[in-house]
């Protein structure tokens, strides 16, 4: 797992008091990964200072939630995600520009080609993960550990035969976990993948046992250890629990 976690975000030259608090910070230095977890909740003055970075796309994109509560969690993470990039180039947080892969998974525009800069973002209610690796493709999400009283049956069509098998056997108390570590670990795969759900879900299986390292299994008739795939896990504050998929570079 990460090999250094620190609080706080040194060096972002911004306002900290318009700042999201830094929840956690993970360096997965073998992997040249970074992760960052932030909470979402912010003072109003905040909410408006974040907003002054977004582009006009976005607030397209903030004034169509039904809910302000929503539409300020997006303005505060994108925000965030701006800073976040603007450290790693070296430039303003507003000159940040995107572009959208065909399942609508975000990425740096051609001007930034050069930096082969990668990132991916995960939202959970206030909290938002963001994951930053150079040269590869990068997965990430992140979920609240919950009983649900349908995940039984959502394992049991959208898990693989071999993961809905070990989700059977675990003692009932551990489900939640485990229902979650499968669930985290195969949408970090699919994200980082860019092809959205197009990819059979059972084609692949992860692991998922409370305990038990993540780790790819299986990708398609290949074997996870030649797949090309890494998976970590990480949890950022009690109760919740994420996964980052990455392309293995051996």
């Amino acid at each position: 797992m990460p090999q250094r976690v620190r609080l706080g975000w040194p060096g972002l030259g911004t306002n900290r008091a318009h700042t999201p608090a830094v929840i956690c910070e993970t360096k997965h230095t073998g992997q040249d990964i970074d992760v960052v977890v932030t909470c979402l909740v912010v003072p109003p003055e905040a909410v408006r200072a974040s907003a002054a970075l977004l582009s006009d796309a976005e607030h397209h994109r903030a004034r169509r939630f039904a809910f302000d509560r929503d539409a300020r969690r997006f303005i505060v993470g994108r925000a965030r995600l701006r800073q976040l990039l603007a450290a790693r180039l070296g430039v303003e947080a507003e000159s940040i520009e995107f572009e959208y892969g065909a399942h609508g998974k975000p990425a740096l525009s051609r001007r930034f080609a050069g930096s082969d800069l990668h990132f991916n973002v995960s939202h959970c209610d206030d909290v938002a993960a963001y994951a930053f690796s150079c040269g590869h493709a990068i997965g990430i999400d992140l979920e609240a550990v919950r009983v649900m009283s349908d995940a039984d049956d959502i394992a049991a069509h959208y898990f693989s035969r071999h993961e809905s098998t070990t989700y059977r056997t675990l003692n009932p108390r551990e489900r939640p976990q485990g229902f979650f570590n499968c669930w985290t670990r195969k949408e970090a795969f699919v994200k980082a993948l860019g092809d959205g759900l197009s990819i059979p879900l059972d084609r692949f299986d992860v692991t998922l046992a409370p305990g038990e390292p993540a780790k790819v299994l299986r990708v398609g008739n290949t074997p996870g250890d030649s797949s090309g795939w890494r998976l970590d896990s990480f949890c950022p504050a009690a109760g919740y629990v994420g996964a980052i998929a990455s392309q293995d570079r051996g």
